[in-house]
């Protein structure tokens, strides 16, 4: 079948990489994929080799005059242009792909009707599309033969690449907003040899606003990294004992890294990304020294960053692995979608290890 995946670019790039990995991923099996994006831009380090069976659709105003394919995907209530949107009719699915978060609102609202009641899709009806962390949802953005690339990595060449030489020292990665607790991390990884190898964009930033123009802090040597591709950006997280990751495309990324990771969610003035990350804690389940850790990084408890045991980390992210190869993955949840426009609801499919 043809998608049609749009998606904008909001600020953090994220958005343009979960949609890039989905349609790379459609390709990948089989189907074939345009993503309308209105900032084509980040996919030029994101994924410079492009994928075969992907064509980027610049999003312009006016749109490309292209007729609608069999699934048009809208993701995070990107509205498509009305120009398209004309071109929709009863034979095409249309999709609301929502963000993740594993709040029990997702599973209530995954693949509800949403009829279209003004505008040029007057009359259509779109369903909503949840990734998440139950069975009774989308699950989890995964691509085939992941875990073979993986157990093919080679860690010491790829950190020789980026001029790292490990030799026991521990690594961590740091891919953030701007957290309240950043200098306190710095100060804390300084106890120990570290190498930190930071992300290029607000990550650095948040580092040279604490650090200024310094790159060690006591037993701390910090490395700035250039902006990594998609598949680079696995690899740093493959080649690090600690990763702390932001947002929702590399929050699944370090799932499948195995390794022991801390989340901030994406920082919201009314404070809404707490319940966000309460809610994936308990999907998650750490003790409570390291839940308490998320909690301070993200901004919901004030006291300091707690003393997190590394074996019990290491079982927590062990766990989180197992949990997450144990859900749907996402691409074959929406192949396995046969909604039409227009129905009250979804029939039952058989579970995405059948197909």
């Amino acid at each position: 079948m043809l998608w049609d995946v749009f998606v904008r670019v909001i600020d953090n790039h994220g958005d343009a990489g979960v949609c890039w990995r989905l349609a790379a991923e459609l390709a990948a099996r089989g189907e074939q994929a345009r993503l309308w994006i209105d900032d084509p831009s980040p996919l030029r380090w994101m994924a410079p080799a492009g994928c075969a069976g992907v064509t980027v659709v610049p999003w312009t105003d006016p749109a490309p005059r292209l007729e609608p394919g069999d699934v048009v995907i809208e993701a995070f209530g990107c509205d498509p242009p009305p120009s398209f949107v004309q071109g929709i009719t009863a034979r095409q699915a249309w999709l609301n792909l929502e963000y993740l978060s594993a709040e029990p609102y997702v599973e209530r609202c995954h693949r509800l009707p949403s009829p279209v009641t003004q505008g040029p899709g007057a009359g259509l009806t779109k369903h909503f599309f949840y990734p998440g962390f139950t069975p009774d949802t989308g699950g989890l953005l995964r691509e085939r033969g992941l875990g073979q690339r993986q157990a093919r990595f080679d860690r010491e060449a790829w950190l020789a690449q980026q001029g790292v030489v490990p030799g026991g020292i521990r690594l961590a990665s740091l891919f953030c907003y701007e957290p309240a607790a950043l200098a306190q991390l710095l100060a804390r990884l300084a106890e120990e040899p570290t190498t930190l190898l930071v992300t290029a964009g607000r990550a650095r930033a948040a580092v040279e606003a604490v650090l200024g123009g310094e790159v060690r802090q006591g037993a701390l040597a910090v490395q700035y990294l250039p902006l990594l591709s998609q598949r680079d950006f696995d690899h740093l997280l493959w080649s690090c004992d600690l990763n702390f990751v932001r947002g929702e495309d590399s929050l699944v990324r370090a799932i499948w890294a195995g390794k022991p990771f801390v989340w901030q969610a994406y920082p919201q003035d009314d404070g809404a990304h707490h319940a966000k990350v309460e809610a994936f804690l308990g999907w998650l389940r750490p003790p409570p020294d390291l839940a308490e850790y998320f909690r301070v990084w993200n901004g919901i408890s004030t006291g300091p960053l707690p003393e997190a045991d590394p074996l019990r980390w290491r079982q927590t992210a062990e766990l989180a692995l197992a949990q997450g190869w144990a859900l749907p993955e996402l691409v074959a949840s929406l192949l396995q979608y046969r909604a039409l426009p227009g129905t009250a609801a979804a029939p039952t499919l058989p579970p995405a290890d059948e197909l």
